[in-house]
């Protein structure tokens, strides 16, 4: 799987779990008859947005994902095509505080509201990650894929050529 592509996966994966857990969180509460809730509830999950927001503003990569690019191995043959495993693998932390609030939510609104907000933060943050390793892939001419590793180890990359992008000069000349 391309890693750009697993990173709009995760955005729209960890969206769609805040989204769950939301409706979760206002069912349980109007089963309840807890109005309180749904409006601390909505102030956190605005205050969540917040704080996504401006975390995930930079355009540039962040650090670790910086830092995984550079790891990235070397290959010449295309990985086995696998999004489902290399999604399970890697996303199974998200899946399992999914599951967990939502189980729990049944008996409570309040869990799956604070696990809501937490959703919203990791969705907004990683939200321009894919459009910065997309350039660096563009600029270094590679593509990165992430390899099929056990769930418990850390994430590794593969780097395979691609195709560069080249970009005209302010005074047309070239590339930049």
């Amino acid at each position: 799987m391309r890693f750009g592509e697993f990173l709009k996966a995760t955005v729209l994966l960890s969206g769609a779990a805040a989204t769950l857990l939301a409706v979760i969180t206002i069912g349980t509460a109007t089963r309840d008859a807890d109005n309180q809730v749904v409006l601390v509830a909505a102030g956190w999950w605005f205050v969540a947005a917040i704080i996504g927001t401006v975390v995930g503003r930079r355009a540039q990569v962040t650090t670790a994902i910086g830092r995984l690019l550079a790891d990235a191995k070397a290959a010449t043959s295309m990985p086995e095509h696998r999004p489902t495993a290399v999604m399970l693998n890697r996303l199974w932390p998200l899946l399992l505080a999914t599951i967990a609030a939502a189980g729990l939510g049944l008996l409570s609104p309040r869990i799956p509201a604070v696990a809501t907000g937490f959703a919203i933060i990791w969705a907004l943050s990683w939200r321009k990650q894919h459009r910065a390793v997309q350039g660096v892939e563009e600029r270094d001419g590679v593509v990165f894929f992430v390899e099929d590793t056990s769930p418990f180890r850390p994430m590794v990359l593969k780097r395979m050529p691609g195709m560069r992008r080249e970009v005209p000069s302010v005074n047309g000349g070239g590339t930049s």
